[in-house]
């Protein structure tokens, strides 16, 4: 807002005020010089609410002020009472609008009141700046007059909460109110053909009802107090009808009821007594607004809530129909089942896996994650009645609680058949392509020994040397091809032999590997590792594969050492739930950044030009027999130096159903 946008803002909202005050001291009582009603309260909360942010606002306080003190001394109070009012006036403006900025600090006239958290606020910081302005006003006019009277308090507090109550309802409703209006209908002749027959035909009914009411509770009542009676049209027009045109009617009410009782008409202008008069017409004002005002704007949060929940309904239905499709057109099956085994939701492609509408073929792992357990991919050998060959699917499973606590599993399942099958016919084909190999290089090596032999029992012919060393490059080749069929054929078993588990003791194994390593190393004369070695739980695996796993750690630990460093191995470990992590450390020449997971890899070597001898399959192999007892296995920098590898199989235990091997599944 504009420096010269908040003066002009603030001459209109002066106007306003000036009017409501000269209103307000036309109904002055008694000597007391208290007015019976004070709309000024009012137009001030909306006053100051609109001008909170203003950069005048310094004029603000000014035009009150001077409005205040003017109109007052005009109307017969001294200069003394005049300014008591000032004061009053603008301590109760300054709590009013302090509070609403705490509790509500988005309501203002250009928001006006959305729900009844509004309504409530401003009915408790009208009381509250009411209160503090009683404490400036009443009590000042008693330190000049030396007269305090109680009543006089009452009617301070009565009249300017209700003005605040319902002005300043009306005031915030207003602009929020136009503007609705003229984003729906732009005029007033397009409201018209827009609103149905039956609702204009309510909205005079309300009018002339209410007159009718009005008219006969305090013109016609000969003295009846049936003037509260008069709140059923009030329930009526806010059960029924929008917030603004409650606020319009109520603050209609209100004229008529204070109107009447200014004139000497109606139930309250039968009460003798000026503060006591002011004080129930004042009361009856108020309860007048917050029962229209509070139904109206619970009607309105009820109709938004249902307004919101029947969009959030239609969005959710729509997601869900979408969801369902996505799910529908994978070519990848997905069922939830209960804990009854009960198939809960499928997809077509699961249905297809899933005939008998049951998870039989999957029990085994269901049963597993039902109870909480972490559960990896599993290959699964399913059947199906008129089929000659069974299907491989790979199983994942998640586990769902649902609100009321029922356990419930997803069940995510891709046919592997064809990609198993090939898998298996290609490592069947390198285990015989292999295996037939050893043949033709068990005889260069027999021959070549034999002609390395017969050369050397001729010494001193020339050409001697030179052939016993192109000899020797054949042996040195033939034995590095040896030694490739020999991981070929390794990897094959990793990959395809059964896997036969039982309880193995992790520690008496390890101390195996670890003597046969150091003997190895003394007939060879290399110096001889240091291990030390943790307290190992027992684990469930196969044994023979175990056993390669961890000689092909520990000798990749030996081997991968500088010369000149005598290699010092620790291994350790612990169980983690249902599986046992075990850590092989060694203070070796470590792994390449970045190749921490590539060595893994088929076929590849992080140190390959450093001369160290090797296939590149070893690490190959011991995540293969990792993966196919279930856990996993990762490489680390050891901090001391040198690597760090960590594996995990599962701990022994009660005896589980193996996975079904690949080799066994056609």
């Amino acid at each position: 807002m504009t420096y010269r946008g908040s003066l002009a803002r603030t001459g209109m909202f002066a106007v306003a005020y000036l009017i409501a005050v000269w209103a307000g001291r036309l109904t002055v009582m008694d000597d007391t010089n208290l007015s019976m009603v004070w709309p000024a309260a009012g137009i001030a909360a909306v006053w100051f609410c609109a001008q909170r942010k203003a950069p005048a606002r310094w004029a603000d306080v000014a035009a009150l002020a001077a409005i205040t003190l003017v109109v007052n001394t005009a109307t017969g109070a001294t200069v003394g009472l005049a300014m008591v009012f000032v004061v009053a006036n603008l301590v109760q403006v300054a709590v009013l609008v302090l509070l609403l900025a705490r509790w509500r600090p988005g309501l203002g006239p250009l928001s006006g009141l959305r729900n009844t958290r509004d309504l409530w606020a401003l009915l408790a910081a009208g009381i509250t700046a009411t209160v503090a302005g009683a404490v400036a006003g009443p009590i000042g006019v008693w330190l000049l007059t030396g007269r305090h009277s109680w009543p006089a308090t009452l009617v301070w507090l009565s009249r300017n909460t209700a003005s605040i109550l319902l002005i300043g309802a009306a005031g915030l409703c207003v602009v929020p109110a136009i503007r609705r209006f003229r984003q729906r209908y732009g005029a007033l002749r397009d409201w018209w053909r827009a609103t149905p027959r039956a609702r204009l035909i309510e909205y005079g009914a309300l009018v002339l009802i209410s007159a009718a009411a009005y008219l006969t509770g305090f013109a016609y009542s000969r003295g009846l107090p049936i003037a509260f009676a008069l709140i059923a049209v009030t329930v009526w027009a806010g059960t029924r009808f929008p917030t603004p045109l409650v606020v319009l009617h109520d603050l209609a009410a209100g004229s008529m009821a204070v109107l009447f009782t200014l004139n000497g008409d109606g139930p309250f202008a039968a009460i003798g007594d000026p503060a006591t008069r002011a004080c129930v017409a004042q009361l009856y004002v108020a309860i007048v607004a917050v029962v229209g005002l509070s139904l109206a704007l619970g009607r309105a949060e009820r109709t938004a809530l249902i307004t919101a929940l029947a969009a959030e309904r239609e969005q959710a239905s729509q997601r869900a129909g979408l969801l369902r499709a996505i799910i529908d057109s994978t070519t990848d099956g997905l069922a939830v089942v209960g804990a009854d085994r009960r198939v809960v939701l499928s997809n077509p492609a699961a249905d297809e896996l899933l005939g008998d509408g049951s998870a039989g073929d999957f029990e085994e792992v269901f049963a597993r994650a039902l109870a909480g357990e972490a559960v990896p991919e599993t290959d699964v050998l399913i059947h199906r009645p008129g089929t000659a060959h069974g299907r491989i699917v790979c199983v994942r499973t998640a586990a769902l609680r649902d609100p009321d606590g029922a356990r419930r599993v997803v069940l995510l399942f891709h046919d592997v058949t064809t990609e198993r099958r090939h898998r298996d016919e290609l490592a069947g084909f390198a285990g015989v392509v292999a295996h037939d190999l050893l043949n033709p290089v068990t005889a260069v090596e027999g021959w070549t020994e034999t002609a390395a032999e017969a050369i050397e029992g001729f010494p001193g012919t020339p050409g001697t040397g030179l052939a016993l060393d192109a000899l020797g490059r054949v042996q040195r080749a033939a034995g590095r091809m040896r030694s490739l069929i020999a991981g070929l054929l390794a990897y094959t078993t990793a990959r395809d032999a059964t896997v036969a588990a039982v309880s193995v003791d992790l520690g008496q194994m390890v101390s195996e590997v670890t003597v046969a390593r150091l003997d190895a190393a003394i007939a060879a004369g290399s110096p001889a590792p240091r291990f030390t070695v943790g307290d190992l739980p027992p684990v469930l695996a196969d044994p023979v594969l175990l056993r390669q796993l961890l000689d092909n750690l520990i000798g990749n630990a030996i081997k991968y050492t500088a010369r000149d460093v005598t290699p010092a191995l620790t291994v350790t470990g612990h169980r983690d739930g249902d599986m046992v992590l075990v850590c092989v450390a060694d203070n070796g020449i470590g792994i390449p950044a970045g190749q921490h997971d590539e060595i893994f890899g088929d076929f590849r070597r992080a140190h390959a030009t450093l001369g160290y001898a090797g296939t590149g399959l070893g690490l190959g192999i011991c995540r293969r027999i990792v993966e196919r007892h279930g856990g996993t296995i990762t490489a680390t920098d050891n901090p001391g130096g040198g690597s760090r590898f960590e594996f995990s199989v599962p701990a022994a235990g009660p005896a589980r159903q193996p996975v079904p091997d690949s080799a066994q599944l056609r």
